[in-house]
């Protein structure tokens, strides 16, 4: 087989700015990437890390996934509208107490990571199926597995994905267009730990005291140590998301990339009531804090040993 056209949204920073540049530098050189951003002005940090595969194996383009003719004029200008994989990344964040969250901003929120979705299926979907061939890989996340406290909308967000994908994974396999979900847990990113910056100076007057207290004492603590433990780095991510990507006959349809997220998206597999997941995470936060950092000091020495946690 060829070089492969692939099409990567949010590349401006993160995972999707690492899983581009890997592809372009792939040694065997089998594809082309078209390395897309909301905002051209952001491109510099791609431009360092492309290198020298900048404008060879790497091109940079504009493209906004909240934007149907924004999406339409960057295909429109591929030739012939080819893109062999799409790798669909662009995505925001959301944490706090419900009552903080507007509904016009968890409508934003949707807007990119569920419906940006579906604006660049719907245009790239019809040229795969007539092709007969195309592989879709959609940066998911375990929150589209398992909800979170306090990530309620994102998590929304995500099920959503999970749930559009996996219906349309069998339309697309009739036409044999692949379609792959790759599920990250925690990822340290300079976009995450602004999200967490701005989540400590939150405005919390909407809610009441005891839930403020729980997410300013509780729940933010818990979340930095959890990073601290096992996140991965954007580079990590996308060394594994190049095995889907790489793989052309039967690539996985879920992927998690960190291991020791998979007992806990597990629990929701073996017990049909769902009470076994939210009584588990109940319990680790409100009733066994003491064991639950125990666990993160053994997960942090593993993490380090088993480099990283990568699948």
């Amino acid at each position: 087989m060829g070089t492969r056209k692939v099409l990567v949204t949010g590349c401006s920073s993160g995972i999707g700015l690492a899983v581009a540049v890997r592809l372009a530098k792939d040694e065997l050189r089998r594809f082309k990437v078209v390395a897309t951003m909301r905002d051209l002005d952001r491109r510099e940090a791609l431009e360092r890390a492309a290198g020298e595969t900048l404008n060879r194996s790497l091109e940079i383009r504009q493209l906004d996934a909240t934007c149907e003719d924004s999406i339409r004029e960057c295909v429109n200008s591929l030739p012939d509208r080819r893109v062999d994989v799409l790798v669909n990344n662009a995505g925001v964040g959301m944490i706090g107490p419900l009552e903080c969250q507007s509904v016009s901003a968890i409508q934003e929120l949707f807007n990119t990571n569920f419906f940006g979705l579906v604006r660049l299926v719907k245009e790239l979907l019809p040229d795969m199926k007539r092709h007969q061939s195309g592989h879709i890989v959609v940066m998911s996340s375990v929150l589209g597995i398992q909800g979170l406290l306090f990530n309620d909308a994102y998590a929304a967000s995500k099920f959503a994905v999970e749930g559009f994908c996996e219906s349309l994974a069998v339309q697309a396999m009739k036409f044999n267009v692949k379609m792959t979900l790759v599920e990250p847990g925690p990822v340290v990113t300079e976009f995450e730990q602004k999200g967490y910056e701005e989540a400590e100076k939150m405005d919390l007057s909407e809610t009441d005291e005891e839930t403020a207290r729980i997410f300013r004492q509780i729940y933010l603590p818990y979340s930095r140590k959890i990073f601290n433990s096992v996140g991965q780095t954007p580079e990590e991510v996308a060394e594994v998301t190049n095995s889907p990507a790489d793989c052309v006959q039967n690539p996985p349809f879920r992927h998690q990339t960190n291991r020791f997220y998979m007992p806990l998206t597990a629990m929701k597999h073996a017990d049909p009531t769902g009470r076994l997941p939210i009584e588990a995470f109940y319990k680790m936060i409100f009733q066994h804090d003491r064991m639950f950092n125990a666990s993160l000091s053994i997960l942090r020495i593993l993490h380090r040993r088993l480099g990283k946690g990568t699948a």
